[in-house]
């Protein structure tokens, strides 16, 4: 049997204390990361894939997980001071998403912390933790990482301060940015640190941001609006993003340059620049996305799958939500308008090879308090695995930042073969009774009909497959819409697809004896909403006769086209102007069109008192609570 919690030695993990850099024998460590999330020992975990590349790359790493940033600052220096860098690992969620709702209401709570409490994680930790390390050791380089940092690499809208921000290097005074999957990125940095180079002189590693003065543009270099201008014109930020964006998602992608004024560099980090000078945000393109064999590389490292011992007879939410799943690839080619994953781990599939895949199952499977049931065998989008452009030739020249809209690329190869090939050697390990599929599955690849026969038929078999064997009595699915002018905007399919789907899924359960629910997801709010699209999707629904539980309004979050449309009033690729539902009660007026069955409700209990409501009703008058 695989050990459980307990049974793990305190040195099976990356050190957290003074202890238990004695246990290992240590008088020094390499990096010493601060994560604002517990700390949870799993590929799916961020500060733990950081630390557990950085170890394999024969660095000492430790983690301080969520440190306590009142006081007299000892959690950070428990650790004293390490020989080459600071690493700052915000959360595997923004912090700020994580905490509050789109109507700024705290959460009811914290997923990645300790019995969901709300006090271990400051806003904005990337900020807070970088002031007081720089505090305390002036002199030693802070590294940012994680999907905070990442997304604020350039002037971007937060709608919590209602306010355009400059790049986070800014507001922290941070040395540089690792973007994205970091695994590349910050090996090659502590390599180069560790062989005596200053940070100040390391400006060429991809995906990485640093902040520059007086620098000479290069012709391939891509200069955006400074951050002043787009102060001064919200059109300026929307025409900005659209090159931030398909930058971001391009195989040979452009160096990025923007400047922000001397003042802002001069206070806010501890470089004291001469004031006449400009000065640089500088965002180098990523890495090219990384091989079969090197994301086989990062799931197999020897993680515990387990918190930290120090959590014992502790509910961490986020690591019971995922302990029984596994994911088998990275990066998405949806493209969705509010969704940042193509983003932070862009828009090219790389997928795990069959063995490592099988290799994570069986430790899962050896787990004492395993039944038998995989929670999900998916990824960012659950039906992209294996999938690429024919000719690669072509998408190295590609600036679209989604493959899939408007309309499927006709170079994309949607062959589902190998995912199903996936499902099935995992189905046959013995100890498995049921590999479920719960993440979002894209209804227009299955549906898509391609010169490719083939495929088509192994597109209508991978449905078939996932309806009778992958699906724990509900499927989810994301319309997101039924108004097929919002669906433009969010960069999803016409509501049409749905329809076509649900026939499908309906008749499949049907000939399998099935009874089995389609649950959709839907979005109000969204930039180009209007209060009538809510209520014709009241009506649709109602029609279709869901009881809508999976619901939620519109969050602006940085680096998504979306957000840029709700801040600028401006679509960043056409610059037409795009309306936005921006006041609570605008907001609240399209987000109770969602529930018009409570209303329904309401008036069923007025006129017959004594009649009990059906289950399903009465849970949705707690999922409203």
């Amino acid at each position: 049997m695989s050990p459980t919690n307990s049974e793990f030695l305190l040195t099976d993990f990356l050190p957290t204390t003074k202890k238990e850099l004695d246990l290992r024998g240590w008088d020094y460590v390499d990096v010493i990361l601060f994560s604002a999330d517990a700390y949870v020992d799993h590929p799916s975990f961020g500060a733990a894939v950081i630390g557990r590349t950085l170890e394999a790359a024969g660095f000492r790493v430790a983690i301080v997980p969520q440190p306590d940033w009142h006081g007299d600052f000892r959690d950070f220096k428990k650790l004293g001071r390490p020989r080459l860098f600071f690493g700052i690992a915000p959360g595997c969620m923004d912090s700020m998403v994580n905490k509050y709702t789109a109507a700024r209401r705290l959460r009811s709570e914290d997923a990645y912390s300790p019995d969901g409490r709300h006090d271990l994680r400051p806003e904005y930790p990337t900020i807070v933790y970088t002031q007081i390390l720089k505090q305390l050791f002036p002199d030693v380089p802070v590294v940012l990482g994680g999907i905070e940092a990442s997304l604020r690499r350039v002037t971007h809208y937060d709608y919590w301060q209602d306010r355009l921000r400059p790049c986070i290097l800014c507001d922290s005074g941070a040395d540089l940015i690792v973007y994205g999957m970091g695994e590349k990125a910050i090996t090659e940095l502590a390599r180069r640190l560790s062989d005596g180079f200053a940070i100040g002189t390391i400006r060429d590693i991809p995906q990485t941001v640093y902040l520059a003065d007086d620098i000479a543009p290069q012709p391939d270099d891509i200069v955006l609006h400074s951050h002043e201008e787009c102060l001064a014109d919200k059109r300026a930020q929307a025409e900005n993003f659209r090159y931030v964006e398909e930058q971001s998602n391009m195989m040979h992608a452009s160096r990025i340059l923007q400047q922000v004024s001397a003042k802002i560099v001069s206070t806010t980090t501890n470089n004291r620049q001469s004031l006449n000078r400009k000065h640089y945000v500088v965002v180098n393109p990523p890495y090219p996305p990384m091989t079969t064999a090197e994301l086989d590389a990062s799931f197999d490292l020897p993680y515990t799958r387990q918190p930290h011992p120090k959590y014992r007879g502790k509910r961490i939410p986020a690591f019971e939500m995922i302990k029984f799943s596994v994911n088998i690839h990275r990066g998405c080619f949806g493209g969705c308008a509010f969704c940042t994953i193509s983003a932070h781990q862009g828009k090219f599939i790389t997928c795990r090879s069959k063995e490592s895949i099988l290799r994570e199952v069986r430790q899962v499977i050896k787990m004492p308090d395993f039944k038998g049931y995989l929670s999900d065998l998916g990824g960012p989008s659950a039906n992209m695995y294996g999938m690429h452009g024919r000719n690669l030739a072509a998408c190295e020249r590609c600036r679209r930042p989604s493959c899939i809209h408007p309309q499927i690329c006709p170079n994309l190869d949607t062959d589902h073969s190998r995912l199903i090939d996936i499902y099935r050697a995992v189905d046959s390990l013995p100890g498995i009774k049921k590999s479920f599929i719960g993440s979002g599955v894209r209804y227009d690849l299955l549906l898509y009909r391609s010169k490719d026969e083939a495929a088509n038929r192994a597109a209508q078999e991978y449905t078939r497959e996932l309806i009778t064997r992958h699906v724990s009595g509900r499927l989810k699915v994301a319309p997101e819409h039924t108004s097929d002018r919002v669906l433009r905007l969010m960069r999803k399919p016409s509501f049409q697809q749905f329809y076509d789907f649900k026939r499908q899924f309906d008749n499949i359960c049907r000939e399998e004896h099935l009874n089995q629910q389609i649950i959709p997801y839907f979005i109000s709010s969204h930039p180009g909403c209007h209060e009538e699209d809510m209520a014709q999707l009241a009506a649709i629904t109602r029609r279709l006769g869901f009881h809508l539980e999976q619901v939620q309004d519109f969050t602006p979050t940085p680096m998504t086209v979306a957000t840029e449309m709700w801040y600028t009033g401006y679509d960043p690729y056409t610059l037409e102007p795009v309306f936005s539902a921006k006041t609570p009660r605008e907001k609240e007026a399209q987000r109770q069109y969602f529930f018009w069955y409570k209303d329904q409700q309401h008036d069923h209990h007025r006129t017959n008192t004594h009649t009990e409501k059906p289950d399903h009703e009465k849970r949705g008058r707690h999922r409203r609570r």
